[in-house]
């Protein structure tokens, strides 16, 4: 029941904690994920693994990851998102642990699989409690601040993880960062509620700023299906973000491996400078998502987020190329870093126009589109894999991606991010 006051008193912020909760998971979620690509090379040595069997241990994260998207974000639009985010990370954190189980390629394979399953729907859900904790004008800057987070979580993580390595082999350190999520799953068991004004925490005045409640009968009968699959600004929100994430997924798994065969770092120096580009990265989302409120007051929401995003990804093929012509490593980090920066200037925009056109179905399209994205990302480290491990050539794969975010950067100019699915009413975005 809604907490009794005034609707004219000072609105309460219990909404700032669901933000928390968004960052600390975020954070959680790529410590999990980021942390075996700092690993592998042990990983590899211990279990007799080539490069190229290392990238389908990638790509096998990033396989389920999208399989499950939409399954993941359609079950928080039809039971809500509390108890999906708690399946979600029970399960990833139980395979989390179960990584430093493995005894042989095939059992990691597994493994990572059935780990990228249950972080499925993780984000989709995250919106889709956006959408019913936070007004239509603060969603933009929650999801700046929340990738911001989700980035910086990866950027700490080879730093982490190196430190983790000098007291404990790789098969603790992964049973360690499993029990972290258990202990986030009982805070936010204990605090969170699908209807904010059911929380002893909301009063009056903040419910009144808040979205209005779903209908009786469940949000799941009201997803647009056909829409979700016929519209063109759908399939181009799906193809820019299958292309950001083809070229970011190269942070995550093979930019360690790159700092050491081509600069000739060590293990401790490539984690120093592997989370870089993440750390850009982060102020990336962070600036996005401060760019467009203002920016689409004056050119208004579809011009300010096709301007940002198509802007940003031919940006990063710009960089991309460059760092093809690097001197030195500090110049190629440096270059790499700002390549992670410019993609995720697109971040909030992308997942703010999930929201605000998706709407008793966001959870699901936040599924759609992140499912394109992760198969993106499982081709990434594959491709890249076959073409290091086959000619040694770390130019073409740079020239491969830069290509990817020209393509990305062309979805943006035909994406309409003011209408919702189901306004059938024409829109001059």
């Amino acid at each position: 029941m809604q907490n009794p006051g005034d609707s004219t008193s000072r609105p309460s912020s219990a909404r700032a904690i669901v933000v928390v909760f968004a960052v600390t998971l975020a954070v959680l979620q790529y410590i999990d994920r980021v942390a075996i690509s700092q690993a592998a090379p042990l990983v590899s040595r211990d279990l007799g693994l080539t490069m190229e069997q290392m990238g389908w241990v990638f790509s096998a994260f990033t396989l389920a990851y999208a399989l499950f998207e939409i399954p993941g974000g359609y079950l928080g639009d039809w039971i809500g998102p509390r108890k999906v985010l708690l399946r979600i990370v029970l399960w990833w954190s139980f395979f989390t642990a179960a990584t430093g189980w493995a005894w042989n390629l095939g059992s990691l394979v597994a493994t990572r699989f059935l780990f990228g399953a249950g972080e499925a729907g993780c984000f989709p859900n995250l919106s889709k409690a956006f959408s019913r904790w936070l007004p239509r004008g603060e969603r933009p800057r929650a999801q700046g601040i929340m990738w911001m987070s989700a980035r910086w979580g990866g950027a700490v993580t080879p730093l982490l993880v190196y430190g983790c390595l000098t007291v404990m082999t790789w098969r603790q350190a992964f049973l360690l960062f499993g029990v972290v999520g258990v202990a986030w799953a009982a805070a936010f068991a204990w605090w969170y509620r699908d209807d904010p004004r059911t929380h002893p925490g909301v009063n009056a005045a903040e419910a009144a700023l808040l979205p209005p409640p779903p209908a009786p009968g469940g949000d799941h009968l009201h997803v647009p299906w056909r829409k979700m699959a016929t519209a063109p600004t759908v399939w181009c929100l799906c193809g820019q973000y299958a292309a950001m994430s083809y070229a970011w997924y190269f942070f995550v798994t093979w930019f360690p491996t790159y700092l050491m065969n081509v600069w000739k770092y060590d293990l401790k120096s490539s984690a120093a400078l592997a989370g870089l580009p993440l750390l850009l990265g982060g102020f990336g989302s962070l600036v996005g998502g401060w760019l467009l409120p203002p920016l689409t007051s004056r050119v208004g929401v579809g011009r300010a987020r096709r301007w940002v995003g198509a802007g940003a990804m031919s940006a990063a093929a710009g960089l991309l190329v460059a760092t093809t012509c690097a001197t030195s490593p500090i110049m190629a980090v440096a270059l790499i870093s700002l390549v992670s920066f410019a993609m995720d200037l697109t971040m909030p925009g992308s997942w703010t126009t999930v929201m605000d056109i998706g709407g008793r179905g966001t959870a699901t399209l936040g599924g759609a589109m992140n499912m394109m994205g992760q198969f993106g990302g499982f081709v990434s480290p594959i491709v890249l894999g076959m073409i290091v491990g086959r000619t040694g050539d770390w130019t073409l794969t740079f020239h491969v991606t830069a290509v990817v975010c020209l393509a990305g950067a062309a979805c943006w100019l035909w994406i309409d991010p003011a209408t919702p699915l189901d306004d059938h009413a024409p829109h001059d975005a």
